[in-house]
């Protein structure tokens, strides 16, 4: 009885065995195919940035040099540089950034900090800010041109102008305006996710210690959470440097032959400038070297914004730590 009682046991374990290692192999085989199906992912998503950008640069680095970009179109846009579209997008990056930056983080320091968890005011916030984010850019366009140029500028117009036409036509004002609506919710949720990185800790002992809730917010979350905020908003703005179609019926001129003197003046835009020359230029073949060049140089502007946000971020951590 023994004898058979321990053959039993042994024959039972060499089956769980034989099972666990059948298992174990076949659970190494799906995580090594998992894994070259993700590492093969990746190849394919950076050959693919790479080939864009090569074929970028070997277009555009023969006409790209200081010249093209600190001079003047000339020729009908055939020749010369694109200095009015540069400061055009500066102006609007900045005037975007001043316009949507406050604002994401008031609001998302409301939904963060204030803000109840069963609350219907923030459920409708959130709702909106899902809803913005969806809508595509052009419609902001629309939007910008029907409310910002026709309803306030021409409302302006009348109240302040005598009905002179200034501030109802498109202008950078109105662009920035827009644009700021259209970088809002990434600035949202970007601010609200790096709030929501400050441990609750902190927060209970510095509100323990006798600090006020805002006291709390200004000098202990905010400081906490600068890092992420300054990232995400700068990959925001970074975003809406690059779009067009919001532009298009709010401020972008064709061609302008001075800089921008006030908020009711038109911008060139380096986008847009691209756009142009490849759809309604006298000779689009003739120009694709400025096309190339142009879009280098906003390639170029949106990379470093990318890397001031990768600074910002190292240089607040290495001295917290």
């Amino acid at each position: 009885m023994e004898a058979s009682f321990e053959n039993t046991v042994t024959e039972e374990r060499v089956v769980n065995s034989t099972f666990f290692d059948k298992t174990d192999t076949s659970t190494i085989r799906k995580g090594k195919m998992i894994e070259g199906v993700t590492l093969a992912a990746v190849i394919l998503i950076v050959l693919v940035i790479a080939i864009i950008l090569g074929i970028i640069v070997y277009n555009g680095w023969s006409t790209f040099s200081w010249e093209f970009i600190s001079s003047f179109p000339t020729d009908g846009m055939t020749k010369g540089g694109i200095f009015p579209a540069i400061m055009g997008t500066f102006i609007l990056v900045v005037l975007m950034s001043l316009a949507a930056v406050p604002f994401g983080t008031i609001t998302a320091l409301y939904l963060t900090e204030y803000a109840r968890e069963n609350s219907k005011i923030a459920a409708a916030v959130r709702f909106s800010i899902r809803t913005l984010a969806v809508v595509p850019s052009i419609i902001f366009g629309l939007f910008g041109l029907g409310f910002f140029v026709h309803f306030m500028g021409g409302g302006m117009d009348n109240v302040f102008n005598g009905g002179q036409l200034r501030w109802g036509q498109p202008n950078i004002l109105w662009a920035s305006l827009t644009m700021g609506l259209l970088t809002l919710p990434v600035i949202i949720v970007s601010v609200e996710e790096a709030l929501k990185t400050v441990p609750r800790e902190l927060r209970e002992a510095s509100l323990a210690l006798g600090a006020t809730k805002w006291q709390t917010i200004w000098k202990v979350v905010l400081p906490e959470a600068i890092s992420g905020i300054m990232t995400g908003t700068i990959l925001a703005v970074s975003r809406g440097a690059g779009e067009v179609a919001p532009i298009l019926f709010t401020g972008a001129a064709y061609y302008l032959a001075t800089l921008p003197s006030s908020l009711s003046d038109q911008f060139m835009n380096l986008g847009y400038h691209v756009y142009i020359m490849s759809t309604q230029s006298a000779d689009v073949e003739g120009t694709m070297p400025i096309q190339f060049a142009t879009t280098l140089v906003l390639l170029l502007l949106t990379i470093s914004l990318n890397i001031v946000a990768v600074v910002i971020r190292s240089r607040i951590r290495s001295k917290k730590n």
